[in-house]
Parts: C-alpha cells; structure tokens; sequence
C-alpha cells in the first residue's frame, strides 16, 4: 500500500479535506478543523501519523516495530506509522478509522450531525 492509496483512503471519511499547513510535504487530513491524519516522507520512507487512544498506542508500539510514537506530534495521542510493508493494509486502515472516530467524536454535536448525513 503506497501513500496515494492511504491519501485517497484518508478522504474518503465524511467531511475529510486535505490542507498544506506545513508545507508541500506534509499532507494533513482534517475534518472539521480538526487533524485525523498526517502524510509525509522522511528518511526515504513514507510515514503516516494517527491520532490514537493512549492505551491502544501502547499495545501497536509493542505489536509492530514500524509504529512509533508521533514523530513532532502529542506522543500520548499520536502514532507514526513507517509505512514498509510490515503492518497489513487491514490494520492501516483500521487504524485510519480509528483515528478519525476520535477525531469525529470530538466534535460539537451539530458538525458530527452534518457529517453523519455524508455516510
């Protein structure tokens, strides 16, 4: 899985836009305002961060070496997902919705209303 099929991926969540906040290289993914998803390339690798539940954080670090905490992110509520194969398309995208629920969750109940509508 490259980082265009994580990006398309990404978007398809309700009310998900992309934003260059931090310039042409890192893709943000946001909904309402609030970030869900971060693209970017270091050290010749593809990265995705994700916000994620502290608890559940833990557990992934252990499971997959790849995943470490939020690289220049909250490193309680954010993983870094070094995207070499390791970690099944399945649980990237799991881990995908997972952080959106966060995310979406987060949200005042109108918003979460207005996008609940989208799927």
């Amino acid at each position: 899985m490259v980082s265009k099929d994580l990006f398309a991926y990404c978007l398809t969540k309700p009310g998900a836009v992309e934003d260059y906040p931090f310039g042409p290289d890192v893709i943000v993914i946001k909904v309402a305002a609030k970030i869900f998803a971060l693209l970017s390339r270091r050290n010749g690798q593809d990265n995705l961060s994700l916000k994620c539940d502290p608890g559940y954080s833990e557990i992934l670090r252990e499971q997959y070496p790849s995943i470490t905490p939020g690289y220049h992110l909250n490193k309680h509520h954010w993983n870094t997902l070094i995207i070499d194969g390791s970690i099944p398309e399945r649980e990237i995208r799991e881990l995908i919705d997972h952080s959106y629920d966060l995310v979406y969750k987060s949200l005042p109940r109108r918003m979460r209303a207005r996008y609940q509508a989208e799927w």
